[in-house]
């Protein structure tokens, strides 16, 4: 009988929806959409790069889990050069806004 998961969303319990990593990435990908649903200032830059962080972030929480449960080598070198890559781009968006006063 299927059972509704964290998301609102319909699982059986007989598919990959119950796996360690499946369910660590429902709950990442959550907390991504709702830390993405940002106060808007009217200023499209400002806005781009407050809704950017939480996004990125959830690639960088997306790549973890993929190092902590995959075993592919090529997944794991593109979950390490995601984390680098958005760790850097969030730096540089926290900047750019503490640089406006944001």
């Amino acid at each position: 009988m299927p059972h509704c998961g964290p998301s609102g969303r319909h699982h059986t319990g007989t598919s990959g929806a119950d796996s360690p990593s499946t369910v660590t990435y429902v709950e990442g990908m959550e907390k991504m959409h709702q830390e993405m649903m940002i106060d808007y200032t009217g200023d499209a830059d400002v806005d781009f790069m407050r809704g950017m962080i939480p996004h990125h972030q959830g690639a960088i929480d997306m790549a973890r889990i993929g190092l902590e449960h995959g075993t592919d080598p090529q997944v794991r070198q593109l979950a390490e050069e995601v984390i680098e890559a958005r760790e850097a781009e969030i730096a540089m968006m926290r900047k750019w806004l503490a640089d406006r006063g944001q």
